[in-house]
């Protein structure tokens, strides 16, 4: 949308504004009015205009204090003031020059002058707050914690702030010129590109858009690894294609990262051997318990039994979740969506919930299906349907299990008549080991691994998961969308 400049017109006498509105009106310009000097700073302060039409012979404050104390302030002191003057005098046009006024009209005035007039100091007003606003950007980009750059469609380097500069070891902005390499040539004599694919289409956005890039400088005998995340975005061009790119420095979150790999797989090596060693040996022993051994020892035994099949459950989900992030889906699983009825049932049956519906609406399902195996499905559904039941206060949940496909997408909602979440809790359960319990007791069976493993899956086909209170009542709805392979 086009701007439209903003006129203040100042006038104590009624008909003096009426004739400067319909002068201005067609023009096309947002009008403001006031009748008085007091009125007039008040308005010019709390809307900024482009311009001020400004009657020097009005009672009480005359023009020529109002245009004063404009300059005296400097929010206001840059806005152009046109006097509207009967006054044609050497000494007025002084007063009005030292009041600080820009420009003179004098009463009767030519209309075609005044709008003349107003068109030009409007416009240049505008240029003068673009110039203002591009120096503040500008003045705020060259003090960034990121890197900033501007390259053409060729990767030619046109801008780089000095935090790019120094990501990219070149001396300051006072030291040298705008470097003639590109980007690329200049990003690789330091870092990897990594993932590769992503940079195929560089400098224009990876895809699919959202695909990370990162340049990564390996580990040295002399300086642990270094990370930057890459972004671009296409700048609407004027003359010819240009690209605004952003560097960050992602190194602590990619180490975390890589931290938390190594340490999950040493759980996977250490623990899966020493909790399945220690089960087995438990079994052997409560089968070779003395016949006439105390009672007692035998409830402890009991006891102890159960405990460690539960530590290898509790171990085992976690592992599950580590090694289920870690694999690669192949391109050949798929779920037909007619069988999602069939797994619904079964899964209901499983968990033992007595009251579970299953709905489809769509077209025809028989040539439709989700890039995930049947089996990760049916992970997904036990996962669901699990927790309708382990959280709802009477372990006899409802639930309503809803298929919808369109646009090239499955929609996939279970909804129960279970808990209400508070909104902070809605926020986390993606979160791993979070579990939707006041303070974290451990009471709730599980690990807090179940949502965040369907979130793997679902995310790593290009779904979305979502989670939010029911409206109609008490309980829950989890919904996932999943793209459709088919017609």
């Amino acid at each position: 949308m086009p701007y439209r400049g903003r006129v203040l017109i100042v006038d104590d006498e009624p008909g003096g504004r009426e004739t400067l509105e319909a002068l201005l009106l067609r023009e096309g310009y947002e009008l403001l009015f006031a009748a008085n000097g007091e009125e007039a700073l008040d308005k010019a302060a709390r809307h900024l205009p482009d311009l001020v039409l400004l009657d020097v012979m009005m009672p009480g404050m005359d023009g020529f204090e109002v245009c004063r104390r404009l300059r005296a302030d400097t929010r206001l002191a840059e806005i152009p003031v046109i006097l509207v003057t009967a006054l044609d005098d050497r000494e007025s046009r002084l007063e009005g020059i030292e009041a600080g006024a820009d420009d003179f009209v004098s009463k009767p005035f030519d209309r075609v002058e005044l709008r003349t007039r107003v068109r030009t100091i409007v416009r240049l007003n505008r240029y003068r707050r673009l110039l203002l606003e591009r120096a503040k950007f500008e003045w705020a980009v060259e003090q960034a914690d990121d890197g900033y750059l501007v390259l053409s469609e060729s990767d030619e380097v046109l801008y780089l702030n000095p935090r790019a500069r120094l990501y990219l070891g070149l001396p300051p902005t006072d030291e040298a010129h705008t470097p003639v390499e590109t980007f690329l040539a200049l990003a690789r004599k330091q870092y990897h590109c990594e993932p590769q694919e992503a940079w195929v289409s560089w400098p224009r956005p990876p895809v699919p858009p959202d695909t990370p890039r990162y340049l990564v400088r390996p580990r040295t005998p002399t300086s642990s690894e270094f990370w930057l995340q890459v972004h671009v975005t296409e700048i609407v061009p004027l003359t010819e294609q240009r690209y605004l790119v952003r560097l960050r420095d992602v190194t602590a979150d990619a180490i975390g990262q890589l931290n938390m790999w190594s340490f999950q797989g040493l759980v996977n090596h250490k623990l899966r051997t020493s909790v399945s060693l220690l089960v087995g040996f438990m079994d052997i022993l409560q089968e070779d318990l003395p016949a006439g051994l105390d009672p007692e020892l035998k409830t402890y035994c009991a006891m102890i039994g159960e405990g460690i099949k539960r530590l290898k459950d509790d171990i085992f989900d976690v592992l599950s979740y580590v090694n289920l992030t870690d694999t690669p889906l192949t391109e050949e699983e798929h779920c037909p969506l007619t069988l999602f009825a069939e797994l619904v049932g079964k899964v209901s049956t499983a968990v033992g919930i007595e009251k579970c519906s299953f709905s489809y609406e769509g077209p025809d399902s028989s040539a439709l299906s989700v890039p995930l195996a049947p089996q990760v499905v049916e992970l997904i559904l036990l996962e669901l349907l699990g927790n309708s039941r382990k959280f709802h206060p009477r372990k006899a949940p409802t639930v309503e299990v809803r298929l919808a496909a369109s646009g090239g997408k499955v929609r996939l909602q279970v909804c129960d008549d279970g808990l209400t979440l508070a909104p902070d809790q809605l926020t986390r359960i993606w979160t791993p080991y979070y579990q939707a319990e006041d303070g974290f007791s451990g009471a709730v069976p599980g690990m807090g691994l179940g949502l965040p493993m369907v979130a793997t899956l679902v995310w790593r086909v290009g779904g979305t998961c979502r989670a939010y209170n029911r409206a109609d009542g008490p309980g829950l709805v989890i919904e996932l969308l999943l793209p459709t392979e088919g017609q």
